[in-house]
């Protein structure tokens, strides 16, 4: 009986954390007063509470008790090229994409460094903003060596441009290299983001390539500092 009880707290107080009926960084109340609430044993709350710890809902603070963390981030896989459809899709969460610029461009001198062409190529740039969950989250910055990507549309790039360029242009993408740093928003960011009063973003700049090696795209991702959690699965070689 006692095994079904400390779930049920385990259930309930996780479920408030989910919902925002306890707000991120609030103090639980204490042990004692939850065995007052909940009209159990210490033993039960502490197995409630662990458990919590374990799944990423409180943090517990020796001497001090224990703090609601914050849920509503998205985990983010580092090592793999998931599209943000994939990913929103993943997450059952409402979304869009909000194209602010798509413009076929010559490169200036520092896309012409990020993607290996000259002058006179030309280069899709698409600008886009993704919402989640009603908030402008992320901001893609995304450029297309037009040698490698004939046609593009605005109605392609509000979907999901991996998808056309895999399923309609039979492109084999095959792998990224990735650079990720924290820096401070621009005026870009602050008029395409909901950026609230955070001070810094997460940048990721992907350079993605095709099966034979091609150079194909480049991509700042600037991400909301609050809302990504940046995942990978590492194994020792040996």
């Amino acid at each position: 009986m006692r095994e079904n009880k400390y779930l049920a707290i385990y259930n309930e107080l996780a479920e408030n954390i989910q919902t925002g009926r306890l707000k991120p960084n609030t103090k639980l109340p204490s042990e004692n007063e939850l065995v007052e609430q909940y009209d159990t044993s210490r033993e039960t709350i502490r197995k409630a509470l662990t458990m919590l710890s374990q799944n990423g809902y409180i943090q517990k603070i020796k001497g001090k008790g224990s703090f609601v963390l914050d849920v509503t981030k998205f985990d983010f896989p580092i090592s793999g090229l998931v599209s943000f459809k994939e990913l929103a899709q993943k997450m059952g969460k409402p979304w869009k994409t909000i194209v602010y610029e798509f413009d076929l461009v010559k490169p200036d001198d520092y896309l012409q460094q990020q993607l290996n062409v000259t002058h006179k190529d030309h280069v899709w740039k698409v600008l886009r903003a993704r919402e989640i969950d009603g908030e402008r989250i992320i901001l893609d910055k995304d450029f297309f060596n037009k040698k490698h990507v004939p046609v593009l549309t605005r109605e392609i790039c509000e979907g999901s441009i991996y998808e056309y360029l895999e399923q309609e242009m039979d492109l084999k993408i095959s792998f990224a290299k990735k650079e990720i740093f924290v820096d401070e928003p621009t005026e870009e960011d602050r008029k395409y983001l909901d950026l609230k009063d955070y001070n810094h973003i997460v940048v990721v700049k992907n350079y993605v390539y095709l099966e034979d090696a091609s150079l194909f795209e480049y991509t700042e991702s600037r991400h909301r500092l609050d809302k990504f959690r940046f995942v990978d699965f590492a194994r020792r070689s040996h």
